[in-house]
């Protein structure tokens, strides 16, 4: 069952959630940074050879997003990314209107760290990640793209899988109210989920499991055909692990909770 609720102005402004979306602001351009950074460099280092986003860079968006859902977890929660905001949403962990602002953090994160390296990097043709080898587009920010020889719809299915499993981790180990010292875990969990899927969908998809993460480099580059599919799949894939975590799992524990208190009296 959606738990979605709208909330109020007064509790969307209170110095609270503005250093939330603060926190936002910053952590998501830090993760973005690292992680667009490294295949900006991994270009650089193998010269004109094709873009391969599943060795290091998985490996560096994995990192960055361990140290970047830390960094903010006390103060916002971490998420760094709008579908995990809307899979939370969906839950009943966080209201409409202040997912809203959260959303606003993330994008505008994204995009000045990706418009900083674009201006760092000296905006020098790279290799495109869905271009074949030898092709290069010509700006510093790497887009994400369907790879050749798959249609779109293929690239949405790819995301809401991948992203239904970071969304599914990220409730396990830091929303499910029973987790314990789970959650101490929890920012390894997430960015080892969101590296493992890199590697598993890199080639394919692109990897992002975050429209963020795909908006900031289309703003830099000025390019954004296809990035849709990093809308579609991401939300879709993030509302649904939010529905299932949140209603068969979280949902249920609540309930067996009261059936005891209940028998108990």
């Amino acid at each position: 069952m959606v738990k979605l609720a709208f909330g109020s102005v007064g509790d969307s402004f209170s110095a609270t959630s503005i250093k939330s979306y603060l926190a936002e602001f910053i952590a998501t351009l830090l993760f973005v940074f690292a992680g667009v950074g490294s295949a900006i460099a991994y270009g650089k280092l193998t010269s004109d050879a094709a873009l391969d986003p599943a060795g290091l860079v998985a490996v560096a968006h994995a990192l960055a997003l361990f140290v970047g859902v830390s960094i903010a977890a006390n103060i916002s929660g971490g998420h760094l990314n709008p579908a995990v905001t809307f899979g939370l949403a969906i839950g009943g962990n966080i209201t409409i209107l202040t997912g809203i602002f959260y959303w606003v953090a993330q994008l505008l994160g994204a995009s000045v760290a990706c418009l900083l390296l674009k201006f760092v990097t000296g905006g020098k043709a790279v290799p495109g990640a869905d271009l074949p080898p030898g092709r290069i587009r010509h700006w510093a920010v790497p887009t994400h793209g369907v790879a050749a020889g798959l249609s779109e719809i293929q690239g949405v299915v790819f995301e809401i899988i991948i992203t239904f499993a970071l969304v599914y981790t990220v409730y396990a180990t830091a929303a499910d109210p029973k987790k314990g010292s789970l959650g101490t875990i929890a920012p390894i969990a997430i960015g080892f989920i969101v590296g493992a899927n890199i590697l598993a969908a890199g080639p394919f998809s692109g990897g992002s499991m975050n429209p963020a993460r795909s908006f900031g480099p289309a703003v830099a580059a000025g390019d954004f055909s296809g990035n849709w599919v990093y809308w579609v799949g991401p939300l879709i894939g993030g509302g649904l692990a939010g529905l299932v975590y949140g209603d068969v799992f979280i949902a249920s524990n609540s309930e067996e909770r009261v059936e005891r208190s209940y028998e108990r009296v």
